[in-house]
């Protein structure tokens, strides 16, 4: 534990996107402010919100004066900066070149989840930049490989990089699954591709776009026999192109068994996931899903895909399911499972719930105000 005066109120200005935009990155954010100790003060500013791209102009004009108003006024220890690729990385890149004119202490919290091909895409002075202003700050990741990766690809001292698995809130009761008749398999996230604000420049650079797999889902399901689907229905919840998941489902006749939400609000997610049975993410790329870890903790088996820091919490068979992403062959066979063995299904919830115990808000929170101390000493 480091030597801070629990006494002392950290004072934290904390930048990301709009607590009103859907995505795990929010969620992270939410977490963390709803679960601030006393000794924390933290300050959000959205430099991102729901809005048309005027709106957000605006809003990140007003972060930026929001920034410079606190340095002056002395009312800040930390600048803790959440962000990802594409527009995110520019925003903060500003921000961080302000903070750092006035010798702020910075800490960036990577969530990117193309974020090596995102940078391995940007022209060298474009790296050469971005690895300089990286350099003064302290970086939080999600997983020893991303630690790895920004401490190789960026040459950042792999010192002043941390490593906290996103944070999850554990339900106290979990729902009685044994003997269930008729099983509840989900996914929650983006369906289809995202590309970003940035798309519009395709003619001038590529820029990497991220996949949940969920129409690889789609057609996966409609592989299974008519036997495993007539015991099992697949719930479908998330932001993205709707319209083309339900137009698929429809062409291959599924209508009865595969149901599209909207983006669900926490109440509504944590309904679902206490009457869900299983949770299928097959990304192709991932930070560390939120949608994951929150399934684990409420006691579901998952099926999901090597990538991100997704093996530093899963290993397969043991807490959860492994498929290659893009593997239908894969991803059909692991659902087949779930679907004809109760006793996997169960144990394979159990075990991935305790393999989430430790990654508690309440844990995490000791460590990031360990973190945001330390930050503070060394300064």
């Amino acid at each position: 534990m480091i030597n801070q005066k629990r006494s002392s109120i950290i004072k934290v200005l904390m930048f990301g996107t709009g607590l009103d935009v859907k995505g795990g990155v929010t969620s992270v954010e939410k977490l963390i402010i709803n679960n601030a100790q006393s000794q924390l003060r933290i300050k959000h500013v959205a430099t991102i919100g729901q809005g048309s791209a005027v709106h957000n102009v605006l809003l990140f004009c007003k972060a930026i004066q929001s920034l410079v108003m606190t340095i002056l006024r002395r009312d800040v220890d930390i600048i803790h900066i959440h962000f990802s690729e594409r527009g995110s990385t520019l925003r903060k890149s500003i921000l961080i070149f302000i903070a750092a004119l006035f010798h702020q202490s910075i800490i960036l919290h990577a969530h990117g989840a193309t974020y090596q091909e995102f940078y391995a895409r940007l022209p060298q002075f474009g790296q050469n930049i971005l690895a300089s202003l990286f350099r003064k700050c302290r970086m939080i990741v999600l997983s020893k490989s991303w630690k790895e990766y920004y401490s190789h690809e960026l040459s950042l001292d792999g010192s002043r990089i941390s490593v906290l698995y996103n944070p999850v809130d554990l339900p106290s009761n979990m729902p009685y699954r044994e003997g269930r008749k008729h099983l509840k398999f989900i996914f929650l996230g983006r369906i289809g591709k995202r590309g970003g604000a940035l798309d519009m420049a395709q003619s001038l650079m590529s820029f990497p776009k991220q996949d949940k797999g969920a129409f690889d889902l789609i057609n996966a399901f409609a592989v299974l026999s008519e036997v495993d689907r007539h015991d099992v229905e697949l719930i479908m919840a998330g932001n993205g192109d709707l319209a083309a998941a339900n137009q698929l489902i429809a062409d291959l006749d599924l209508t009865d068994k595969i149901t599209v939400l909207d983006w669900l609000d926490p109440e509504q997610r944590d309904k679902l996931l206490a009457t869900a049975d299983a949770f299928i993410l097959p990304s192709y790329n991932e930070g560390l899903p939120m949608s994951m870890l929150e399934s684990m903790a409420w006691g579901l088996p998952v099926i999901v895909t090597p990538v991100g820091g997704i093996p530093e919490v899963i290993i397969d068979r043991q807490n959860g399911l492994l498929v290659e992403p893009g593997i239908q062959d894969q991803l059909v066979e692991a659902m087949q499972s779930l679907i004809r063995d109760e006793s996997l299904r169960l144990s394979l919830g159990a075990a991935g719930r305790n393999s989430v115990k430790d990654l508690n808000i309440h844990n995490y929170m000791e460590s990031l105000f360990d973190l945001y101390a330390s930050a503070i000493q060394k300064k």
